[in-house]
């Protein structure tokens, strides 16, 4: 079999040569080319027609997501971004992901960074997955989640599919006729907006403020448990999800109703600092609230909680409600954070009703806590069918395990937990 074709996109000639050097220690790949800015991406892609592309983010000319935007439209390929950390690269990461890019990696930082190595077999893990994965790149539809107008929303239907319990009642949702999708600029909502009839929470701990207006601070705050407690609520929605994860949760937390009632907690596999610039990306599109979780947190209905990289996120119980807990142990799966500790930690909970959801990703994250969940009585548990999966490794091993019975496709699955969470208020 001839090797796998991968084009190089960079305006550094160093990095086009750390790359190429990198990825042609695997037999399986070989340069297609190398390019230096995005125009001459969009000419190389078409000209060579590779089976892969990396691209970096900052060049002149033409920078990678517009590059990136335009390979997608015309020719859709298997894209690694490359991405530094700055507060900058992190939001352009995550807007890549969500306009099609497979996956992406961190840049090494210099010549004689010690990390180059590590960096070079991540990026082969990507690209072995990428190439396998091109062939169902036409099938999946690549909606833009920005632009200069978006149609509105659709009113959230039921699922009809014969896997999920028909109620014959559309699921409510407030948006309106005509409100573009995209909001102008991000907006840090609070639950009092959303929902009026509920006392307003607690303000933000005066520490977690100022993480927040620090982006460079990767570990978050222990800020003392408030005493107020949190508002009662009967349902917890969580969600675990990997490669591919940024698209998926775009479209479902941005499709959920703004009076949800119930909090929703997320783990994306994803490093430190990239979480923050998820959490406000998707809080910009989002009637829900979305946050990075910190430490002790308190809970609320309508807010979305995504765990922060390099942590395990839990939902936990003390006097005054249900909170946040966030820890260092060591990695499940092969990943901080892990969707089989959140899961876990909802199993003492049997009072709420539990969903559970696992979408896009590689390996088996999940699965296992998805299957003891569902055993302690969890009232929902889904996963992403195949057919919509950039990957469908998490989701086949939850399937697999014979906990999950509700299979559904990515645009279905707000509706369903809508439909789970409204029925029984």
């Amino acid at each position: 079999m001839a090797p796998y074709r991968v084009l190089i996109v960079d305006d550094s000639p160093f990095m086009r040569k750390i790359f190429s050097d990198l990825i042609v220690k695997d037999p399986q790949f070989t340069i297609a080319g190398t390019a230096a800015n995005g125009r001459e991406a969009i000419e190389a892609v078409e000209r060579l027609k590779p089976d892969a592309v990396t691209l970096d983010l900052e060049m002149p000319e033409m920078n990678g997501i517009d590059a990136l935007q335009s390979i997608m439209k015309k020719h859709p390929t298997p894209v690694i971004m490359l991405s530094g950390i700055s507060e900058e690269n992190t939001r352009e990461t995550i807007k890549a992901l969500q306009y099609g890019a497979f996956d992406f990696i961190r840049k090494p930082s210099g010549a004689f960074s010690n990390d180059i190595i590590q960096v070079g077999e991540l990026l082969l893990e990507k690209l072995r997955i990428a190439v396998l994965m091109k062939r169902r790149l036409p099938e999946i539809e690549l909606r833009e989640p920005e632009g200069q107008a978006q149609p509105a929303k659709k009113p959230i239907k039921a699922p009809t599919d014969d896997k999920v319990q028909k109620l014959g009642e559309s699921v409510p949702n407030e948006r309106k006729s005509g409100t573009p999708e995209r909001k102008t600029e991000p907006l840090r909502k609070t639950v009092q907006e959303r929902l009026p009839n509920r006392p307003a929470p607690a303000p933000l701990h005066k520490d977690r403020a100022a993480a927040q207006a620090q982006p460079d601070i990767v570990k978050p705050v222990l800020p003392e448990h408030s005493a107020v407690k949190s508002d009662p609520f009967r349902h917890v929605v969580a969600i675990g999800t990997s490669t591919g994860g940024p698209r998926a949760l775009h479209e479902v937390i941005c499709s959920l109703p703004a009076h949800l009632p119930a909090p929703v907690l997320v783990v994306q596999h994803m490093p430190p600092k990239f979480t923050k610039s998820l959490a406000q990306r998707l809080d910009s599109f989002s009637e829900l609230q979305v946050v990075e979780a910190s430490q002790g947190e308190r809970l609320q209905a309508g807010v979305v909680y995504i765990a922060p990289g390099g942590y395990h996120m839990e939902m936990a119980h003390d006097p005054s409600g249900y909170h946040i807990k966030l820890t260092q142990q060591a990695p499940r799966n092969g990943h901080r954070p892990s969707v089989d500790v959140l899961f876990e930690s909802l199993i003492p909970f049997a009072s709420l009703k539990r969903h559970a959801v696992i979408m896009t990703g590689m390996g088996s994250d999940g699965a296992k806590g998805m299957k003891a969940l569902v055993e302690s009585g969890a009232s929902t548990a889904i996963a992403e069918a195949e057919e919509t999966c950039i990957v469908y490794g998490m989701p086949r091993s939850a399937v697999e395990t014979g906990a999950v019975k509700t299979v559904l496709p990515l645009q279905r699955i707000s509706p369903a937990i809508a439909q789970a969470v409204l029925k029984s208020i």
